[in-house]
């Protein structure tokens, strides 16, 4: 058996940086926009959006190359906020156990998170409450579709789903949040 010489390890592809520094002047305000309308939080939704251009500038050497790196950026921020989301579930249930506490509390607590800067910025608070309180593919695409006035198949693209799904949890969201509101008024 014939012994291979290690071969030197490629350098790094060089970032473009006028590029990546476009797409984040271009998209993150949106972003950040979208984070608050998912988290209810805008310092979370900044923490989050950064989170998800740090993945991207790390791997721009595929996601530059992309017809719309944008898009690849809202998914990464989208899948960011449902693994915070499941994170933070997984922390309020363990401290509602260790305090004896009622979960109650808490969620005022974490209702209580926006700021008037988000507020000034999105929009109604009470409306993005309840688009939180949908299940996460409604609300992601409530989120895209109401936010960013984006199409279906817009939405479809972000989210690596059919058209037809999009439509359907388009539908079932506004359906729930139509309830939801008219119980508040």
């Amino acid at each position: 058996m014939a012994r291979r010489e290690p071969t030197a390890p490629e350098a790094p592809t060089p970032v473009d940086r006028e590029a990546f520094d476009r797409l984040y002047r271009d998209e993150w305000s949106g972003l950040v926009a979208l984070g608050w309308s998912l988290t209810g939080s805008w310092a979370r939704a900044e923490e989050l959006t950064q989170d998800a251009f740090a993945d991207a500038y790390r791997r721009w050497d595929q996601i530059g190359q992309l017809d719309r790196p944008g898009a690849w950026v809202r998914r990464a921020l989208i899948n960011r906020t449902a693994s915070d989301h499941r994170r933070r579930g997984v922390e309020a249930r363990g401290l509602a156990r260790w305090s004896s506490r009622s979960t109650p509390e808490l969620d005022a607590a974490d209702a209580d998170r926006t700021g008037d800067l988000a507020t000034d910025r999105v929009g109604d608070p009470g409306f993005w409450a309840a688009v939180r309180s949908l299940p996460a593919r409604q609300a992601e695409c409530v989120a895209l579709h109401y936010l960013e006035d984006r199409s279906v198949a817009d939405i479809a693209a972000v989210l690596g789903c059919r058209e037809s799904t999009v439509k359907v949890h388009l539908h079932r969201g506004r359906s729930t949040l139509a309830r939801k509101l008219e119980e508040i008024r």
